[in-house]
């Protein structure tokens, strides 16, 4: 699953912080809902989100454990470990989760990405202490029985035919990042290299789950129809019991500078061509009012190429020029590893990639000069605000928005100081942010060249 991490503006004044005994609050900054906050005496983080406008909640458990954890030779490992959650534990048989989800009236799902690994339940209040019961349980005592990774691992492998290896946008995507970052862990898709799931064992997760799903490795967000005390004792009850574990170390290795620009052709079954333009760009590391402004700059920058309908890249290329069929940009500056900008885009017909790559490079060139108008920064924050809004107003939304927020290291109050740095972001300081970072030093162009696949059977 991805997910977009444009955190947009300020709904409401955050307050003054206030500690209440061992736990905390926050007023409110969405929907007139407070935030309360305890650290069990295992780690486990618990953040508790009133929400009282419907009568139900969601738990979402995340772990800050993803692919960035892997090792070479081990590509796909967090994911497989995330399908293996649903295969059983002592108490629980294979298959069994999700049922006694479904008759308790909720839904349930997970995801893995880089940085994180999260499972949740969307269900009646009522069933937040049996839902807290099954996910303590799976976090302690999960089976990872070798004849069920034997099927399991061969799901994971069809999923990455489907979803990678026969979409050759997916492949352009993930050949640009393998080309991008030299050393980085970055490098390796999610969904793992198809000869390091061929030759995974149930013992390699099995030995994942032991060393990074314990209760100081993770957090839990309850956001609904509940009060908050009552959730901290449920909370105690069936995760505070757990033992905390000493973490591995971390072997996040430095990506070097780049130092040219760097190119690459992937050759697919695709009717048209697909040009991909990507730039190493900062990242938010403190979300405190002295960091640098760039991020955020880049961020609005984003949003006013491609957040909304009327956006200059789909206004201008699309719908002017018509050189193509779509474009688009990609920018998540919130994330454990470097910071990646994306330019993306089909040329229609009687149009090469190179002639995307040149209409996309005079667009930039034209925010390096003459900058974009107070017209446009203030139509994106207007799309923006109301994305977020929109987000807020589901419970899931909210509960998804801060579990992100804490399992990448920032208190779910840096939401609001986000917000606020998004607001305060003038047209110069996007310009200056675009003038310092778009360099071709920085930059992986990948085109996706379509192929038959009769030729491609023949080996071209």
């Amino acid at each position: 699953m991805t997910q977009s991490r444009f955190y947009v503006f300020r709904l409401l004044l955050l307050c003054a912080f206030v500690a209440l005994g061992a736990a905390a609050i926050s007023p409110a900054w969405a929907n007139n809902a407070p935030v309360f906050e305890k650290t069990l005496a295992n780690g486990m983080k618990v953040v508790v989100k009133e929400d009282r406008r419907a009568p139900v909640v969601t738990q979402m458990v995340w772990y800050r454990v993803g692919s960035v954890d892997e090792i070479d030779g081990s590509s796909g490992l967090a994911h497989v470990l995330e399908h293996m959650m649903f295969k059983g534990t002592p108490k629980i048989g294979a298959g069994e989760f999700s049922r006694l989800v479904a008759a308790a009236g909720g839904r349930d799902n997970a995801f893995t990405s880089m940085d994180y690994t999260a499972y949740f339940q969307q269900i009646p209040k009522e069933k937040l202490g049996e839902m807290m019961a099954l996910e303590s349980d799976r976090m302690a005592h999960l089976n990872v029985a070798p004849e069920e990774f034997a099927q399991e691992i061969k799901v994971v492998m069809e999923e990455r035919r489907m979803r990678t290896d026969d979409r050759p946008q997916a492949l352009l995507f993930e050949q640009t990042n393998a080309v991008a970052f030299q050393t980085h862990p970055y490098r390796r898709p999610v969904i793992g290299w198809m000869d390091d799931l061929a030759n995974m064992t149930a013992a390699d997760a099995k030995a994942w789950h032991r060393n990074w799903y314990v209760p100081n490795n993770a957090t839990l967000v309850v956001c609904g129809d509940v009060d908050h005390e009552a959730v901290f004792r449920l909370a105690e009850q069936h995760y505070g019991r757990l033992k905390a574990r000493e973490l591995p170390p971390r072997r996040m290795q430095v990506e070097p500078a780049q130092k040219g620009i760097r190119r690459l052709i992937v050759k697919g079954p695709a009717e048209l061509p697909m040009l991909l333009m990507s730039w190493k760009m900062p990242k938010i590391e403190t979300a405190k009012a002295d960091e640098p402004v760039d991020p955020y700059a880049l961020d609005m920058l984003a949003a006013i190429l491609d957040g909304h309908a009327a956006a200059r890249l789909p206004q201008r290329l699309v719908r002017e020029q018509k050189i193509a069929a779509s474009v688009g940009v990609s920018y998540d500056n919130l994330n454990r590893g470097p910071a990646v900008f994306y330019f993306y885009g089909t040329p229609l017909p009687g149009h090469t990639p190179e002639a995307l790559e040149e209409a996309l490079r005079r667009e930039i060139a034209a925010i390096l000069e003459h900058g974009i108008s107070e017209e446009e920064l203030k139509r994106a924050r207007a799309q923006l605000i109301a994305s977020r809004v929109y987000a807020r107003d589901s419970v899931f939304g909210q509960a998804m928005e801060i579990g992100s927020m804490e399992i990448l290291g920032f208190p779910f109050q840096a939401i609001e100081a986000i917000n606020n740095r998004l607001e305060t972001v003038s047209a110069e300081e996007i310009r200056t942010a675009a003038r310092k970072w778009f360099s071709d030093d920085t930059l992986t162009v990948g085109v996706l060249e379509p192929v038959s696949l009769s030729r491609l059977a023949d080996g071209e």
